[in-house]
């Protein structure tokens, strides 16, 4: 019963990533790349079914590239990759991009394919205009009103309780959750904090913020020290 169980859901999943290619208009995707697309129909964010949400993203994006006159199917293709990574993320150590990046290489998607998963979160700087399209598109399918359950005071909170973290260590100035909580800067006071000590700062930031927070996938810690010396000429 269990292999028959098991047969049947693998049938599923392959059947919701065909069915999701055809939907989107995607074609020549590898096979297990179909069945990984196939995966995310279960799996969810902040309660957003991860299927749907690539779905939409694929669709916004083909739209927003024949706005622009970008390369449609491109577009539709990076925009069904964007979070192929989430249908593995709890089986492979890393964030959903990194895996996701690693599954595109492995199965030799397109480097611009390749870039704009990498580059979806901000990770990393977008090489192309595709790139930019699924960030949009990927923030505009994300933020509409009722597509995930997270409320706004929940949501504020979690920042909230990134920065109240960051702002306890002595040294520093003034911290900023960014990102959607997923990267945390840290301003630093120059006097008391010098370049040898940010090393251990952001270690011991990071240390404190995996002990005492909940949060999916990593969080980033950047900390900042700048020195200015000002005079006027008169």
């Amino acid at each position: 019963m269990v292999e028959k169980a098991r047969r049947e859901v693998d049938q599923l999943i392959k059947e919701a990533g065909e069915s999701a290619a055809l939907e989107v208009g995607v074609h020549g995707l590898n096979p297990e790349l179909i069945k990984l697309i196939g995966r995310m129909k279960f799996r969810t964010s902040y309660g957003q079914n991860a299927l749907q949400h690539s779905i939409e993203v694929a669709q916004i994006s083909g739209l927003i590239a024949s706005e622009i006159g970008v390369d449609v199917k491109m577009a539709k293709r990076a925009g069904l990759l964007h979070d192929i990574g989430k249908s593995v993320d709890h089986e492979i150590e890393g964030t959903h991009v990194q895996i996701g990046v690693d599954i595109c290489k492995k199965y030799k998607e397109n480097p611009v394919i390749v870039n704009a998963v990498a580059a979806h979160h901000g990770d990393c700087e977008p090489e192309s205009l595709i790139a930019v399209i699924v960030q949009a598109a990927d923030t505009i399918s994300a933020a509409r009103p009722g597509a995930r359950r997270e409320t706004m005071e929940a949501y504020t909170n979690r920042l909230k309780q990134l920065e109240d973290i960051t702002n306890s260590f002595k040294g520093v100035q003034k911290s900023y959750a960014i990102q959607a909580g997923r990267e945390v800067r840290v301003m630093v006071i120059p006097e008391v904090v010098n370049d040898n000590d940010m090393v251990l700062l952001a270690h011991d930031i990071s240390k404190q913020i995996e002990d005492q927070m909940e949060y999916p996938g990593q969080i980033k810690v950047s900390v900042i020290r700048e020195s200015r010396a000002v005079d006027y000429a008169k």
